[in-house]
C-alpha cells in the first residue's frame, strides 16, 4: 500500500522501527517505489547510491521501483527512513506554469523482505503503523531550488503526522528497465571571484548538471543562499535563460557544523552566485554531477584541439540532458523529454554511452502515452502537455514529423547499435501506430502537407521569435521523414517476420516517395524550397534517383558554399548534412562546413568558450551578451548529433551488422586533420581505430577488431581489403 500522511510538509520522512523476527539473516531485500522522489536509509545509512528515485515515468501508466540488497545494513533493532520530496510528480512542471499534475500527495510504498538461513521469512511493508514527521527540508522543487534548516536537524522528532493509506493502483508498478540516477565525480572551483556588483561568484569550469554541496560553520539561523546559472553577462549571473526558474538553493545554518548537499532538486550550471557566507569562514565547496548512470563505449580524438572540444561538448550535453530521460535542457522551466531532439540525436549517443536500457525504458512511456492517444506521438514524453495545452501559438497536437518519428527512430537506432531484436518486438506496434496514422493525415496528393509541423526548426535564418519559420517547406520536411519511417517499419516487419505488413509499408514508402517526387522535385532535379535542408533530406531519405542524386549533391554542394560555410540548416537538416555531401562526393565541403568558425556553425560556440552544445547556433552573441530570444539554452545536445558523422566518417567505425557484428572501418581524412582515433565497446567486444597521414599524403591505419567480428578496411586511394 501507499502510505501516505494526513498532514503534509514540504518534505515528509516516513518512520518504520522493526527488530529481527529470526536468527542469521541470508538475505534481505528492499523494494521501493514513492510518489515524489525519495531517498531510504537503514539505521542512517543509504539503501542505495541512487538519487532521485523513481525518477520520472508517464504515471499514469507506469511507475517504476528500485531494488536494492540491504543485507548488510541490518542489526537487531533497526529503523527504516524514507525522505519524499516533490519531485516531477508534485513539483513544478512545463514551461506554461503548473504543477502537480499526477497528484497532491507524496506517499511511499517499499516492501522489505528479509530471508532467514532457518528458512522463515519477515516481510516489513507500509502501511498506517508507520510514522512519519516534517523533515529538514522545508522546501524542494526541481526548477526553484530546495531550502534545507539545518536547525531541525537538532530538534527532537516527535513523529507526529498520522500516516494513511492512499489508493493506488500497484498494477502501475513495474521494475526499472533502465538505470537509476546516481551521483558521479565532483568538481572543485576554478576560480571563485568577486562581480562588478560585488557578488561572489564561483566557476566551476564546466556546465554541468547536479548541485553544490559544503560543510560549514556559522551563526545559528543564517542563511547562505546559492544561486546557479550557466553564463556570465556583463560580469554576472546571467539567469534570464532560466526564464522563471529560480534555481536557487538555501541552507540555513545550526550554528554547529553543517554538511548541506540539496539532492532533492538539481541545476544546469556552471557558475554559483554565493550569498550570505559567514566572513570569517573561508568558501569552500564542490558540484556534484548528477546523471542516469550510463557506462561509456565511445570515444573519439583527432588532430583539431577545437574538434575535440566539440566532441567533450556533445558528451557533457549527454550527460547532463540524459538524467532518467532524454530532456531538452536541464537548467530552465522546461527540462521535457521532446522527441524530436532524441530522434535526431540518438546515433550519437548510442556511439558515446550504453543507452539500450535507457532509451528502452523511455520508449515504453512513449508507447504508454502513445496507446492512450490513438497511435498519437506526443511532443514530450512523459507528456504533461495534455495537462497544459498546447504551447502557445501551437494548434492541438497532432503527428509532427521528426517529433513523432521518434516512435520508429530510436527503436532502430538501438537495433543498429546494440542488435538487439527484442526492442523491435517490443516497439513495433508502436512503430506501426505512428505511420498508420500519419497514413490518415496525408493530403489527397500523398504528401504531408496539412497539419501543423516543427519542420525545420530553428533554421538560423529564421526570426528569432519563429523559429519555426524555416527556409525549407514543411511538407518537404514532413514528407521526407514519414518516408524514412515507412521505410524502416517495412524492414522492421521483415525482420520480425510480418510479411503483409512489410509488403503494406513497402508500396506505401513507394507511393509516398512518388508523391515527394510529383509533389516537390523538377525534372531538372531541383528540390521545393531549393535550399540545404530540403536538398539534404531528399538525398539522406533517398528520394531521388541515382541520376537526380549527384544533381541535387552539386547544388547542396553550392548553397552550403554560398553561405561561406556557416550552417543554413535547422534542426531538421543539421544532423544529416555532412552525411548528404559526403555521400555525393562533397567531403571537402562537408569538412569546410564542420570546421566553420564564424557564427553559425558549430564551432562558433566553441570558440566563445562553451562546454557544452548550445540550443542556438548564437545563444551567446560575439559581444559576450546572451542571445535576446526566450528560447536560450546553452545544454542542448540536438545539435551535437554532427558526433555521429565524425565518429564514422573521421573515425572511420561503421556497422555493415546491428550490433557492429560485421563492420566497415573507412576513415576519410579532410579538414586539414593529420590524425584520428576513434573507440567503441560492441556488443562482441572493442572495436579500436587510429589513422595517420603519411608525407606523401597517404593514410596508415591502425585496427583492431573484436574476435569474430569481421569487415571491409577502406582507405583512400587503396583497394578496399577484407578484415
Amino acid at each position: 500500500m501507499i502510505t501516505t500522511v494526513t498532514e503534509l510538509g514540504s518534505a515528509p520522512v516516513f518512520r518504520k522501527e522493526f527488530s529481527l523476527s529470526s536468527g542469521d539473516v541470508s538475505r534481505a531485500t528492499l523494494r521501493i517505489s514513492s510518489l515524489g522522489v525519495h531517498e531510504a536509509r537503514i539505521n542512517g545509512k543509504p539503501v542505495g547510491p541512487d538519487v532521485l528515485s523513481p525518477g520520472w515515468t508517464s504515471y499514469e501508466h507506469r511507475l517504476r521501483y528500485v531494488t536494492h540488497d540491504v543485507t548488510a545494513l541490518l542489526g537487531e533493532s533497526n529503523t527504516l527512513t524514507v525522505l519524499v520530496g516533490n519531485g516531477w510528480y508534485r513539483g513544478r512542471l512545463g514551461f506554461m506554469g503548473g504543477r502537480a499534475f499526477y497528484g497532491d500527495r507524496l506517499g511511499v510504498i517499499a516492501a522489505l523482505e528479509i530471508d532467514y538461513a532457518d528458512g522463515s521469512t519477515q516481510v516489513i511493508a507500509t502501511d498506517e503503523t508507520w510514522s512519519a514527521d516534517n523533515s529538514d527540508v522545508i522546501a524542494d522543487d526541481l526548477y526553484h531550488g530546495q531550502t534545507i534548516d539545518a536547525r531541525q536537524r537538532t530538534e527532537l522528532r516527535t513523529w507526529h503526522l498520522r500516516t494513511r493509506e492512499l489508493d493506488f493502483d500497484t498494477s502501475l508498478l513495474t521494475p526499472y528497465i533502465g538505470p537509476v540516477v546516481t551521483r558521479h565525480e565532483a568538481i572543485a572551483p576554478v576560480s571563485v571571484s568577486a562581480s562588478p556588483s560585488g557578488r561572489t561568484l564561483v566557476d566551476f569550469g564546466q556546465n554541468l548538471v547536479g548541485w553544490v554541496r559544503f560543510t560549514v560553520t556559522g551563526p545559528a539561523g543564517s542563511e547562505i543562499r546559492i544561486r546557479h546559472a550557466e553564463v556570465l553577462e556583463d560580469g554576472e549571473l546571467g539567469t534570464r535563460p532560466l526564464r522563471d526558474a529560480q534555481a536557487t538553493d538555501r541552507f540555513i545554518l545550526s550554528g554547529g557544523s553543517d554538511f548541506f548537499e540539496p539532492t532533492l532538486t538539481f541545476h544546469g550550471f556552471r557558475y554559483a552566485e554565493v550569498s550570505g557566507w559567514p566572513a570569517d569562514v573561508p568558501l569552500s565547496l564542490e558540484a556534484v554531477v548528477v546523471h542516469s548512470d550510463l557506462r561509456r563505449t565511445g570515444d573519439f580524438a583527432c588532430s583539431d584541439e577545437l574538434l575535440n572540444q566539440l566532441h567533450r561538448n556533445v558528451v557533457w550535453s549527454t550527460r547532463g540532458n540524459f538524467l532518467d530521460l532524454p530532456t531538452d535542457c536541464p537548467q530552465r522551466n522546461e527540462r521535457l523529454g521532446w522527441t524530436g531532439d532524441l530522434a535526431v540525436f540518438a546515433p550519437t549517443a548510442a556511439y558515446l554511452f550504453d543507452t539500450s536500457a535507457f532509451l528502452a525504458d523511455w520508449l515504453a512511456d512513449l508507447a504508454a502515452e502513445q496507446s492512450a492517444a490513438d497511435g498519437l506521438v506526443p511532443f514530450v514524453i512523459p507528456d504533461i502537455l495534455k495537462y497544459q495545452g498546447s504551447p502557445p501559438d501551437f494548434p492541438d497536437p497532432d503527428s509532427t514529423a521528426f517529433w513523432s518519428d521518434a516512435a520508429v527512430w530510436v527503436p532502430w537506432t538501438l537495433w543498429q547499435a546494440y542488435g538487439d531484436r527484442t526492442i523491435l518486438e517490443r516497439q513495433y506496434p508502436s512503430m506501426v501506430a505512428h505511420v498508420r496514422r500519419v497514413g490518415t493525415l496525408l493530403s489527397p496528393s500523398g504528401v504531408w502537407d496539412g497539419s501543423f509541423q516543427f519542420g525545420d526548426w530553428l533554421d538560423p535564418d529564421a526570426p528569432a521569435d519563429n523559429p519555426a519559420k524555416a527556409k525549407a517547406d514543411p511538407g518537404v520536411v514532413a514528407t521526407a521523414a514519414y518516408h524514412r519511417s515507412l521505410l524502416l517499419v517495412a524492414a522492421t516487419a521483415t525482420l520480425l517476420g510480418n510479411t503483409a505488413d512489410a509488403d503494406e509499408f513497402s508500396a506505401l514508402a513507394s507511393r509516398t516517395r512518388d508523391a515527394f517526387h510529383a509533389a516537390y522535385v523538377s525534372a531538372d532535379g531541383v528540390v521545393h524550397s531549393d535550399c540545404t535542408t530540403a536538398y539534404t533530406l531528399a538525398i539522406e531519405f533517398d528520394l531521388l534517383d541515382p541520376s537526380l542524386r549527384e544533381t541535387a549533391g552539386r547544388r547542396l554542394a553550392e548553397l552550403v558554399a554560398a553561405s561561406g560555410y556557416r550552417v543554413s540548416t535547422g534542426f531538421a537538416g543539421t544532423p544529416y548534412i555532412l552525411d548528404a555531401l559526403t555521400r555525393t562526393g562533397h567531403l571537402d565541403a562537408a569538412y569546410r562546413l564542420l570546421t566553420e568558425r564564424e557564427c553559425p556553425s558549430w564551432l562558433y560556440p566553441v570558440t566563445m568558450g562553451a562546454t557544452t552544445i548550445w540550443e542556438r547556433w548564437d545563444s551567446m552573441l560575439p559581444d559576450g551578451s546572451i542571445n535576446p530570444g526566450e528560447m536560450t539554452s546553452f545544454n542542448h545536445y540536438a545539435l551535437g548529433a554532427v558526433a555521429d558523422w565524425m565518429h564514422r566518417t573521421v573515425g572511420g567505425i561503421n556497422a555493415l551488422a546491428p550490433g557492429y557484428a560485421r563492420v566497415r572501418i573507412a576513415p576519410r581524412p579532410g579538414g586539414g586533420l593529420t590524425w584520428a582515433r576513434a573507440g567503441l565497446d560492441t556488443p562482441h567486444g572493442r572495436i579500436e581505430v587510429s589513422w595517420r597521414l603519411a608525407g606523401d599524403g597517404s593514410v596508415a591505419a591502425d585496427v583492431t577488431l573484436p574476435e569474430g567480428v569481421t569487415g571491409v578496411l577502406s582507405l583512400p586511394g587503396q583497394p578496399d581489403r577484407e578484415l
